[in-house]
């Protein structure tokens, strides 16, 4: 399932709890020795995977116990370079704005 912006906050829950589930089965946890390893009840981890839970604490120590910390950096990049807030930054500074140069050939072009 896509998730984007109009995904209602339920619904992101439910499917983030999924694919906790899938991910921890793939790699071998049982909820309990997962539950163990992140520092949390069973119970909690249930509620995650159910879609019911939605601490950040929680999900954060889930994320350390499956090693997937670096998951973080492509839900929440640290630095998000838009190409608009470039161009805005380019024109404070005076410099003109970086344009690349194509070069197409169609293949009728004489030499």
């Amino acid at each position: 399932m896509k998730v984007d912006y109009l995904t209602p906050d339920g619904t992101i829950l439910t499917e983030m709890g999924r694919r906790l589930a899938r991910v921890r089965k793939q790699q071998g946890f049982s909820q309990t020795r997962l539950a163990e390893e992140a520092g949390l009840g069973v119970a909690t981890l249930r509620r995650i995977e159910s879609g019911q839970d939605g601490q950040m604490a929680s999900w954060l120590k889930l994320l350390k116990a499956l090693r997937m910390t670096a998951s973080i950096d492509a839900l929440l990049p640290e630095t998000f370079d838009s190409p608009m807030a470039e161009v805005l930054a380019e024109a404070k500074t005076g410099k003109k704005p970086k344009v690349a140069e194509v070069s197409v050939r169609w293949g009728d072009e004489r030499e």
